[in-house]
C-alpha cells in the first residue's frame, strides 16, 4: 500500500517536513531579524534621506511574496518635544543669530600642571574662547550696545559711531560689534600698547588713534579725547548720526555683564564647588560682578575674592592698606604715567566706578612682578599648551598663591583673558629676550621665585556648604 493511501501516515509526513522547514527558515532567519531591527531603527534614526530603497521597504532571501515594508503607527506628535525643549544634540545642530551668540558660556578648564604642583584644583575660566573679540570683553561691550540701543542712545545703520578709550581688548570687542550691529567705532588708546592690537582694530574697519600715554587729569589722555570725540561728533556730523562713548570704566553695564553671565556660569560649572575666585582689574569690571554673584546672589560667602594686581597698579595697596599707592610714584621714579609694568589690560591707579562696586567683596590682594608673569606665561605653555597674554599670566600667578594659602583640595577659579597672539610685540618678546624660551622650567615656586611654600591651611577663612 503507498503512502498516498494513507492518511496517517500522509498527515504524520506532513507535520514532520513542516516542523523540518520551521526550524531550517527559523535557523536562516536568526541572524536576519536583529539586522532587519538594525536597519529599521537607522533609517528612523537617520530619516527619509537615508540609503534604502526608494519605496522604504526591505526584501531578503528568506520573504516570501512582496517586500516586507515596515511601517511606524505610533504618534508622532506625543513624541514631539515641546516648543523650547530640545535633546542636547538637536540643540547644538540648531543654526545661531549672527556672530553675538558666539558670546559666553565659555568653557571651565582645569590647568593640570598648577594643581598637581600645588596639590589644590586651579580652573580657569577660558575667556578667550568668547568668539567675537576674544576675551571677556565680548561681554561687555554686548552689554554697552544694547543698553544704549534700549535708552535710544544708538540706533542701528543711522550712521552713529561709538567712541571708546581702551588699551585694546574692549575696543576689539566694540569694533566687530559694531558692524554685527550697523555702527561705525573710532578708539583711542595709549601708543605704548602693542601693536597687535591697533593693526586688528584697523583690519575690524575702526578708525583708531594712537595717543601719548597721560595722566587721567589730562584732556589728552585716551578716555577723555574719546569722551571728548563723541560729545563733538553731532557738530562735525551733517547725517544726523550720534556719537555714542561707550564709558567701560564707568558704565554699570561692565560689570552687570559679569554679574548676570560669567559669575553664574562659574557656579554652574563648579556646581558650587569654588574656595576662591581669582582676577585682575583694570576697568574693574569682572571682579566686581563676579564677586556680587559669588558672596550675594549665590549666597557664597565662604568663596574667597582675590585681586591679582601688577607691579606698578595701586589697587593692591588699597585692598591690602586702604591706601591707594604705588612705589613708582614716588617722585624721580616712575617711568611712566599709567602703570610701570609690561602687563597691559590690568593694573590702575585710580578707582573706577566698576571696581568701587565690588570693592567692599575683595578679601586679599596678591602683587605679580613682571618677570613672575613671564615665568608663568612660559610654564603654560611648557607644560599645559596654554598660550595667553600677560593678564592671564597674573592671574594664574595669583591663582597659585592664593591656593597655597588654602587647606589642600582646595577649588581656586581665575581667568584666561586673551590669546598671547595680541602680546608678540611686548610681553613674549620680553619673554624671548629673558631667554626663558630657551630654558626648562621644572620647578613652578622656584620659577616664580617663591622657593617652597609651607603648606599653611586657612580653614578659618573656609566653612562647610
Amino acid at each position: 500500500m503507498s503512502l498516498s493511501d494513507h492518511p496517517k501516515a500522509y498527515g504524520s509526513a506532513a507535520v514532520a517536513l513542516a516542523f523540518t522547514a520551521g526550524i531550517l527558515v527559523t535557523l536562516g532567519l536568526k541572524d536576519f531579524y536583529p539586522d532587519l531591527e538594525y536597519r529599521y531603527r537607522y533609517r528612523h534614526k537617520r530619516g527619509p534621506s537615508s540609503a534604502r530603497p526608494a519605496d522604504g521597504r526591505i526584501s531578503s532571501f528568506f520573504s516570501l511574496g512582496p517586500p516586507l515594508k515596515l511601517e511606524d503607527h505610533g504618534d508622532h506628535e506625543s513624541r514631539r518635544p515641546s516648543p523650547g525643549h530640545h535633546h542636547p544634540q538637536e540643540q547644538q545642530q540648531q543654526p545661531a543669530e549672527g556672530i553675538e551668540s558666539c558670546i559666553g558660556n565659555t568653557p571651565l578648564i582645569e590647568i593640570r600642571s598648577l594643581s598637581k604642583a600645588t596639590g589644590r584644583t586651579i580652573l580657569a575660566k577660558a575667556e578667550f574662547l568668547n568668539g567675537v573679540g576674544n576675551s571677556p570683553k565680548d561681554r561687555v561691550a554686548l552689554n554697552m550696545i544694547r543698553e544704549a540701543e534700549r535708552n535710544g542712545l544708538l540706533v542701528p545703520h543711522r550712521g552713529d559711531t561709538i567712541y571708546e578709550g581702551t588699551v585694546g581688548s574692549t575696543g576689539i570687542s566694540l569694533a566687530a560689534l559694531a558692524r554685527a550691529r550697523g555702527y561705525k567705532a573710532h578708539i583711542c588708546m595709549p601708543d605704548d600698547q602693542a601693536l597687535e592690537k591697533s593693526d586688528l582694530l584697523h583690519h575690524l574697519g575702526a578708525t583708531v588713534e594712537r595717543v601719548a600715554v597721560a595722566p587721567i587729569t589730562s584732556p589728552d589722555h585716551f578716555v577723555n579725547l574719546a569722551r571728548r570725540r563723541a560729545y563733538d561728533h553731532a557738530g562735525n556730523a551733517a547725517d544726523g548720526s550720534r556719537g555714542f562713548f561707550a564709558n567701560q570704566f564707568e558704565s554699570e553695564a561692565n560689570w552687570h555683564a559679569h554679574l548676570t553671565a560669567t559669575g553664574p556660569e562659574i557656579w554652574k560649572q563648579t556646581d558650587g564647588h569654588l574656595d576662591a575666585f581669582v582676577a585682575g582689574a583694570g576697568t574693574g569690571g569682572t571682579i566686581s560682578g563676579v564677586a556680587r554673584y559669588l558672596k550675594m546672589e549665590a549666597d557664597a560667602g565662604a568663596v574667597r575674592i582675590v585681586l591679582a594686581d601688577p607691579q606698578g597698579s595701586g589697587l593692591y595697596n588699597k585692598i591690602k592698606h586702604g591706601v591707594m599707592y604705588s612705589p613708582t610714584e614716588r617722585e624721580g621714579t616712575r617711568r611712566r604715567q599709567q602703570v610701570d609694568s609690561m602687563v597691559e589690560g590690568i593694573g590702575i591707579n585710580r578707582i573706577t566706578d566698576n571696581f568701587e562696586a565690588g570693592r567692599d567683596l575683595i578679601d586679599d590682594a596678591v602683587k605679580v612682578t613682571d618677570g613672575q608673569a613671564c615665568r608663568m606665561a612660559r610654564w603654560l605653555v611648557e607644560n599645559d599648551g596654554i598660550f595667553v597674554g600677560s593678564s592671564s599670566s597674573v592671574n594664574c600667578v595669583a591663582a597659585v598663591m592664593t591656593a597655597m594659602s588654602l587647606p589642600e583640595g582646595s577649588r581656586v577659579v581665575t581667568i584666561l583673558c586673551d590669546s598671547g597672539t595680541r602680546h608678540l610685540s611686548k610681553f613674549w618678546k620680553s619673554i624671548k629676550e629673558m631667554g626663558l624660551e630657551d630654558e626648562e622650567a621644572t620647578d613652578l615656586f622656584v620659577e616664580l621665585g617663591v622657593g617652597y611654600p609651607r603648606l599653611r591651611p586657612r580653614r578659618d577663612v573656609l566653612c562647610d556648604r
